[in-house]
């Protein structure tokens, strides 16, 4: 892990746990802008390199400032402005960027509410900052390649020509994937009456239209679940065979949440892990809105172990003693180094089946 990442995931957990009292500009500048910066290997502390509320000549607005500049060379190269950490962002906040990116050389620009870094340049016309972002960085949400363009901004880094190449591709497969997964959710009449030329063969009536809109969504659904089913099975370095198929099927219930191929692995994982020790049809996976829970018996009752994937910073819930523990993980090859623990929380609970049995007979 990257020293960007490790730090990042430091703010993570920072505006998770004190999000109340950083909701202020100021708050959010100096708990999380700053640290933020320091990440990317910025010296904070030196006004020569970070300018907090720069001031430039712009014509018709005196007095204004923009709360950050970055600084190589004596040139301006990044320009940064801050909101609170509950402002949703929007383009009447690019105002001062707007007029402070016409008067400098800077190529680049942030717009941040503390969790939320959005990436602007002037792809479109020379000189003039765009409306829309080349890249977004959430702090609370993000991916591997999310980081990996982030870290072109660090101070080691920072080339851009190299980054002004990916901008204009960044920023329309952002556009693209935003627009895709409406279309997916939401599938517009345009698309329905498409979909209905290629496959319907009746007269296209309001309820026909409704019934093709689901099917579609349903479709949408579908073509991601197999192609889980797919690379999961190429992972495992096993043939695709029916029977493994139907059985991630049925373990990804059509509930409406999004259980990720990171967490149908995770519960093969605990299936292996527990291989000779309980049966592994007795293992079951449920998914919740902030964790996926593996269970014996399909029994909430019964946790072996909770995945809880869904942040930056990912943790492995162990039952073993008393309540849950939480284990900061990378990801899941160091669930392996629990295996003992596991296999004894499974073996507590078929003990407990054990005794509840001999009391039912009278011993």
């Amino acid at each position: 892990m990257s020293g960007i990442e490790i730090a990042v995931q430091a703010l993570a957990e920072r505006v998770k746990e004190h999000s109340e009292t950083i909701q202020t500009e100021e708050a959010v500048k100096t708990s999380v802008v700053l640290p933020f910066l320091q990440a990317l290997g910025y010296d904070i502390f030196n006004p020569g390199e970070v300018v907090p509320e720069f001031t430039a000549d712009v014509i018709g607005k005196k007095g204004e400032k923009v709360d950050y500049a970055i600084l190589r060379d004596g040139e301006v190269s990044i320009l940064i402005e801050c909101k609170g950490l509950s402002t949703q962002l929007n383009d009447k906040h690019l105002g001062q960027l707007y007029r402070y990116f016409t008067v400098t050389n800077s190529r680049f620009a942030i717009l941040t509410n503390g969790r939320e870094y959005r990436f602007f340049s002037d792809l479109e016309e020379i000189n003039r900052l765009d409306r829309r972002p080349f890249f977004t960085f959430d702090l609370l949400e993000y991916s591997n390649s999310a980081i990996t363009e982030l870290s072109k901004f660090s101070r080691s880094s920072f080339d851009v020509e190299n980054i002004l190449a990916q901008a204009e591709r960044l920023k329309y497969v952002s556009a693209i994937k935003a627009f895709l997964a409406n279309w997916m959710e939401n599938p517009p009449e345009p698309l329905t009456k498409m979909v209905a030329s290629e496959v319907f063969d009746g007269r296209l009536t309001v309820q026909a239209r409704e019934m093709l809109s689901v099917a579609t969504v349903s479709a949408f659904k579908e073509i991601v679940r197999d192609n889980v089913r797919t690379r999961l099975s190429s992972a495992l370095d096993e043939p695709p065979t029916s029977s493994a198929v139907s059985e991630v099927a049925d373990a990804v219930p059509d509930d409406g949440l999004d259980t990720t191929q990171e967490e149908i692995e995770g519960w093969l994982l605990i299936k292996s892990i527990l291989r000779g020790t309980v049966d592994s049809k007795r293992i079951f996976m449920r998914d919740a809105k902030s964790y996926c829970a593996i269970l014996l018996d399909n029994n909430n009752r019964k946790p072996v172990v909770r995945l809880h994937f869904n942040r930056s910073q990912k943790y492995v819930g162990l039952f073993d003693a008393e309540g849950e523990e939480r284990i900061p993980v990378d990801g899941l090859d160091d669930i392996l180094q629990y295996a003992d623990r596991i296999a004894k929380t499974a073996e507590k609970y078929d003990c407990w089946n054990y005794l509840g049995d001999r009391r039912r007979v009278g011993f």
